[in-house]
Order: structure tokens, then C-alpha cells, then sequence
């Protein structure tokens, strides 16, 4: 690459303060440190009255220069967490553990295949993934207090590792266990750690989001409205506002690292992503033998070389790092990443990360449903469902954007055997075979990681027109709760969607709480949980800060979800509690319910108010919190997703604590209604800043837990009224 050598006053003074004034010196500026210097001038960030930066570029890589170093000030920690996740380094700073998460990472791509992925992108990608780098790289500079824990330098080709939009995405679901059975013994994991495996992922606060889109029709301003609503770890997306001269204009949030807004909107569109449980990997069982030495694979009448290849890891062991060396393999069908029957397994799911990457930043930018639905044609958006709305008064819904086509006769929920070509993916189908939404006559349409049979009610797509595949037809109580509410309401208003979205009534428990008093009315004999009982007896089940039903209820649920002999076959959480409520012996209803109240007997000396017991604690910037029973918390009144709650609160760890607190759930929620001007207020979970010197480390806890959202300044002007701070990146 050709060099540019520019005379400045002092390097140092540059690169610390970053003014503008030059004189001659000796000192000579590198390309990159041009770069840095062009994109800081022609960048502006200006923090509201929350923190939220309001990033404005000249171009679209100068907001993207702004916006990655923006998100370095706010928490430079989580940014670098991802990369060293996704690019399979996480062993070098977390030890031995960490090693087959490295290895999934690099299965999939070599560091070499992704400077590759970046060389064969479009100049314009190019720039963009250049500023990315450049972002970080000044805010290092200039910030030489921050000590990376590895990352001292960013490149280009990162993004490509983080290209399709929630960091992990369907990566995360080939499990690393099954990885490290295979390479550590050859075989694969028991059956009996499967079911183990399924059970403890069932116990964790479910994964997954809330979108819903209203038309005009049923709103009092006679404009669309979108529910942003996903369910994520907390603190894992800051909220963001980042501009260009060149269109781009998008708010919402981005996962640390990201330079696309993942969820949100702009002046015209709006764009919410819900997890999908649509079968979009599969895996081929592969026959294998040996050739000259080498491993081949059979499929159909011909033997194919396997691909082979080194991944050479680092991992820490004490204060040093180990080196070691795994062989890795690939068919034509994926890597290698299991064992089954002692069969070889390849993983298939969808890896094009430099479309992938184009179709996230496309999404930002377009201005009404056609340039929209033209993007999703890219097809890359793999592991989400998208629910949308516009000023044009659209409101559409796609199931997924990355389905291959498959032979029915087969069922790929299971292994396929990859020696038959039949079994070979033929395919992505297209837009239009897939399932969508447009505009349905009821006027609204929902998903919450449901089936997408029942989201739009009677105008939904219907199961008999798509290939079994397509989706699974699962129900949840989310979706359930959502529809309960949607049914026959019109008038809405950004306030009375807010208040549906928090909607306090938990179904779950409708279900379970009846069997409960059931048992007791017809087999507790002693009668001393008279009481308790008459607390759910009488319980309307909606979750509030002083309900001491919902902690005997929440304690209750979860104690039977774990300990409850569940039914032969495998089923959904939803049918589990239901089976929990209507079928399951009485007797271990009440010997289950009778260890739940002297736990919390124990725990806390009496059946203490939900909220006393339900807090919101943020003591350091740490990515995994930690939490004290002695240190000061707020309480909260939200309940877990599982049991039908909208406004999801819920934990994935407790750091062996007898109070609950929040791990994951209603992080960053946005509201936004379309017109002439469009119109939002959003809520962000804690706050925008993990560093907890800053003002706004915990300054929206309050406000998240009394559901007080603020509005969202978008426009300029307004930006301008709730400014705080004006400044070029690398300014002090």
C-alpha cells in the first residue's frame, strides 16, 4: 500500500489532544495516523443528558470511525471481550477452559480466511471495516491508561467474525462440549449428558426478544408503531445515535464491537430482530476412510479428500502461555465437530460473512419497505426473525432470511447421512417462499420467539403452506401473554404500547398455581400450609414489587421445573408447567410447594415482597457482575420471561447469593411511532457508561425499574437542546 507523509507539529500532541493546528517538525505522520486524524476532524460526538453519544461524520466511515471509538469510552472492556471471543482467543486470557470455544471460533474461520473475506469485500465495506479499526486503534492511543487484556491492536478483518448481527449467533449453538468429547476421547457425548445438557439450558432464563408492530389503523396519531423489545444479558448493547452527510441516520442499539445499529430505526424504518428457532444448521453424518494416508469421505459413488488443516491455539496456564497445536477437518457439507455412532460429524449453517456483513449495514439505511425488502433478499440474516414497521405505514414480519432448501423425505432434525447427495442442501429458498407478513388485516402482528403461525391470529401464514422445516410450531407463554393483549385494543399511543409491553399478568402461573391449591384442597391432610396457600388462592398472578404470592410463586415454579419428575417425552417449557399444573402427582405438587416455603423460611425468615427479594444490583463494570446481599440494590417488580412475563427480568447466575438478581432480560426497549417525524422513547438497562466513575453507570436503574422511559433525541436540534458534551474524538 502506497505510503502518505504528512508534517505535523508533534505527534504526541496530536495524538493526545487532538488539535487541529499544525507547524513544521521532523516528525512525519503514517497513512494510518492520517486516517485517524481526518476521520477525528470530521467526526463529532455529542453526549446527551444520558450519555448517549450522538455520533455525526462526514461520511459514513468517518461515523464509523466516531461511533467504535465512542463505544470504546463507554465500555472499551465488552468490546474487546467480543473480538476475543469470536476471532478464538478467549484461552489466552481465560486458560484451558476457553480451549474448544477457540476451537469452534476456528473451524469455521481461520484468522487467514478472514483477511481473505475482507480483501474480497466491496471498497466500500472495506472502508467501513478499516474505520472500524481505526476507531479503536486512536482511542488506545490516545487513552494509554486503558491495558487491554489482549487486543492491543484491531485489524480490518475483525468484522468478519461479527458480521451477521448478535454476537455468537448460530455459532453458539454447536456445542462445545460435543467438541471437546471428540478431541479430547474420540467418541461422543452420552446420551445421558444430552438430556443433562438440555435440562440445565431449560432452568436459565430463556433466551430471546419482543417485537410487535402496530398499523396506523389502530393508533390515535393514525401512524405505525414498533415494540423494540429483545431479551439479552444486561449491559450487553449500549444505545447509540450515529449520522453521516452521506444518509445514514439510525438509532437503537449496537452489541459492543458492532458498526451497524442491530436493533432500531431511522427517520422512515424500523427493524426489530427476535431470536429464531427455524432450522438453519444441520448436521451430516460422514463415512470416512483413508487414502494414500490421507482421510477421504464418501458421497455417493466417489470418494472425496477431506480438507485438513492445523489450528494452532495459545491458551494461559499460571502466568504463562501454552502453545498447542489440533488438527481440524472439513467436508464439503462443514467442519468436523462432533462424533455420532463413531461416525464422523460435519456442522452446516450459513457462513458468508461478507454478505452478511453488507446486509447489516444495508438495513440502517433504507427509507421505506421496498429498499427493505429488496435488502432482505441478501438472505444472510440467518439467525433472527425481523419485525417491521415504516412511515409508509407498513408493518411486516419475515421468519428468518437464510433457509436452504432441503428433500422433505429426510428429517434434518436429526443427523443426516452425508454419504447420500440427496441429503446435500439444494439451495436457499427464496424471500418470497419463506415466511412473511405484510400488513395483515387485524392490523398488528407479534413475535416473541414463538410460532409464526399465531402472529397475526387468523391472518397469520399457515403451517400447511411451508415445508416442515420452515418452522417449528412452538407456543410460549410470551406469545401467548402477547396476543391475550393485542386482541381488540385500537387507540394506541407510544404510552399505552410501554404499558402493554410491561403488562404485569404472568399465564404460567395460571396454569401451575390451580394444580397447587388443587393438591392441598384434595390431599394435604396437616393443613399448615393453609396460609401460603390463600396467598395464590386469591393471587390475580401479575407480578408486583409488594406481591408476597409471586415469590412463593416464582419459588415454587422454579423449584418444580427442577426437581419435578417430568413426562417421558420431551417437551416444551410451556407444556412442562402446564403438565406441572394439570397432571403431575398432587402429592409431589405439595412436597415440592411444602420445601419451597421452608427454603424460603431459611433464606429469608418469612415469605418476604417480591421486590425485597427481586433486586437490580450493579457494583463494577466486570462483564460477568458480581453480587452481595449486603451491598445496596434496588428492587424490582418484572419476573422472568418463563413464566409469560413481557417485560422479562431473570438470572443465569447468582454468585451464590439468596437474593435474586437480574442477570439478563428487558435491556435496551424502545418504542417508535412513524410519521412526518418519527418519535421514540427508549429505556436502557443500568446505564450507558461501565465504567463506575461515570455519572451515567447506574443512572437509569431507577427509572428502568419504575418503567419511566425518556425520550430519544433524534433529530438535531434536539440533540442539541439535551447536550452535555461536544467533542472530536481524541479530545480530552
Amino acid at each position: 500500500m502506497r505510503q502518505f507523509k504528512f508534517v505535523i507539529f508533534s505527534l504526541t500532541l496530536l495524538l493526545v489532544s487532538c488539535k487541529t493546528e499544525t507547524k513544521n517538525t521532523n516528525l512525519e505522520l503514517t497513512e494510518e495516523e492520517q486516517r485517524w486524524q481526518n476521520h477525528a476532524t470530521n467526526t463529532t460526538i455529542i453526549r446527551d443528558d444520558f450519555g448517549v453519544p450522538h455520533i455525526y461524520g462526514k461520511t459514513d466511515a468517518d461515523a464509523v470511525f466516531g461511533l467504535l471509538y465512542a463505544q470504546c469510552e463507554d465500555d472499551f472492556n465488552r468490546v474487546e471481550q467480543n473480538y476475543i471471543w469470536a476471532t478464538g482467543r478467549l484461552a489466552e486470557v481465560e486458560g484451558e477452559k476457553a480451549i474448544y470455544s477457540d476451537i469452534r471460533a476456528k473451524l469455521f474461520m481461520t484468522e487467514e480466511e478472514a483477511i481473505t473475506n475482507f480483501e474480497r469485500s466491496p471498497e466500500w465495506l472495506k472502508e467501513l471495516c478499516i474505520a472500524f479499526a481505526d476507531g479503536i486503534n486512536y482511542y488506545l492511543k490516545t487513552h494509554p491508561e486503558v491495558k487491554p487484556r489482549l487486543l492491543t491492536k484491531f485489524e480490518p478483518w475483525m468484522p468478519m467474525y461479527f458480521s451477521e448481527g448478535s454476537i455468537g449467533g448460530d455459532i453458539e449453538r454447536v456445542s462445545t462440549r460435543k467438541i471437546k468429547a471428540m478431541y479430547e476421547k474420540g467418541v461422543e457425548i452420552p446420551i445421558s449428558e444430552e438430556t443433562e445438557i438440555a435440562k440445565e439450558k431449560e432452568m436459565l432464563e430463556p433466551q430471546g426478544s419482543n417485537g410487535i408492530a402496530i398499523s396506523g389503523a389502530l393508533t390515535q396519531s393514525g401512524n405505525a408503531m414498533l415494540l423494540i423489545n429483545p431479551h439479552t444479558s444486561f449491559y450487553f448493547r449500549g444505545e447509540v445515535h450515529v449520522v453521516s452527510e452521506e444518509g445514514l441516520n439510525a438509532y437503537g442499539a449496537v452489541t459492543w464491537g458492532q458498526f451497524f445499529v442491530y436493533q432500531g430505526f431511522n427517520e422512515k424504518t424500523g427493524w426489530m430482530h427476535t431470536s429464531t428457532y427455524t432450522d438453519v444448521i444441520d448436521e451430516f453424518v460422514e463415512t470416512t476412510n483413508k487414502k494414500d494416508g490421507k482421510p477421504v469421505y464418501k458421497y455417493g459413488k466417489e470418494w472425496k479428500p477431506v480438507e485438513q488443516y492445523d489450528i494452532t491455539l495459545k491458551y494461559k496456564e499460571g502466568d504463562s502461555l501454552v502453545e498447542k497445536v489440533f488438527p481440524a477437518y472439513r467436508t464439503h457439507h462443514g467442519p468436523i465437530t462432533h462424533m455420532k455412532d463413531g461416525k464422523w460429524v460435519a456442522s452446516a449453517l450459513m457462513w458468508e460473512p461478507v454478505k452478511a456483513l453488507q446486509q447489516s449495514y444495508i438495513r440502517t439505511k433504507q427509507d421505506g419497505y421496498k429498499g427493505f425488502r429488496d435488502m432482505m433478499d441478501i438472505r444472510t440474516n440467518s439467525s433472527n426473525n425481523t419485525v417491521y414497521a415504516d412511515a409508509e405505514g407498513n408493518i411486516a414480519y419475515f421468519h428468518g432470511n437464510f433457509i436452504p432448501v432441503r428433500d422433505t423425505s429426510f428429517d434434518y432434525t436429526k443427523p443426516v447421512d452425508g454419504s447420500n447427495p440427496k441429503t446435500d442442501w439444494n439451495g436457499l429458498h427464496t424471500v418470497d417462499e419463506t415466511i412473511t407478513l405484510l400488513n395483515p388485516k387485524n392490523g398488528w402482528l407479534q413475535n416473541c420467539n414463538s410460532t409464526p403461525y399465531t402472529a397475526a391470529l387468523e391472518f397469520s401464514p399457515k403451517k400447511q403452506d411451508y415445508p416442515r422445516y420452515m418452522s417449528i410450531d412452538r407456543e410460549n407463554f410470551r406469545g401467548v401473554h402477547a396476543i391475550e393483549l393485542l386482541k381488540n385494543k385500537k387507540d394506541y399511543t407510544i404510552d399505552s404500547l410501554i404499558q402493554l409491553a410491561y403488562d404485569p399478568y404472568l399465564p404460567a402461573f395460571s396454569k401451575l398455581i390451580p394444580g397447587l391449591v388443587e393438591a392441598y384442597d384434595k390431599v394435604d391432610k396437616t393443613k399448615e400450609l393453609g396460609s401460603y396457600i390463600e396467598m395464590l388462592r386469591n393471587w390475580d398472578y401479575r407480578t408486583s414489587k409488594e406481591s408476597k404470592a409471586m415469590t412463593l410463586a416464582h419459588f415454587y415454579g422454579t423449584n418444580y421445573a427442577k426437581n419435578g419428575k417430568r413426562p417421558e417425552e420431551r417437551i416444551s417449557d410451556m407444556q412442562l408447567l402446564t403438565y406441572f399444573g394439570t397432571k403431575s402427582p398432587l402429592e409431589e405438587r405439595i412436597a415440592i410447594f411444602k420445601e419451597t416455603v421452608a427454603q424460603l423460611k431459611n433464606d429469608f425468615g418469612d415469605i418476604l415482597p417480591w421486590g425485597e427479594v427481586n433486586r437490580f444490583q450493579r457494583i463494577n463494570g466486570d462483564i460477568r457482575q458480581p453480587f452481595d446481599d449486603n451491598k445496596p440494590s434496588t428492587a424490582v417488580g418484572f419476573a422472568s420471561g418463563r413464566w409469560g412475563a413481557l417485560a422479562a427480568y431473570g438470572v443465569r447466575y447468582t454468585n451464590n447469593t439468596k437474593k435474586i438478581y437480574g442477570t439478563r432480560g428487558n435491556s435496551f426497549v424502545a418504542v417508535v411511532e412513524f410519521g412526518d417525524k418519527v418519535k421514540a422513547k427508549t429505556s436502557l438497562a443500568g446505564g450507558q457508561s461501565g465504567d463506575p466513575t461515570s455519572v451515567h453507570f447506574d443512572d437509569q436503574i431507577q427509572p428502568y425499574v419504575d418503567v419511566q422511559f425518556k425520550e430519544a433525541a433524534y433529530y438535531k436540534e434536539d440533540v442539541l437542546k439535551r447536550a452535555k458534551k461536544t467533542y472530536h474524538p481524541g479530545e480530552k
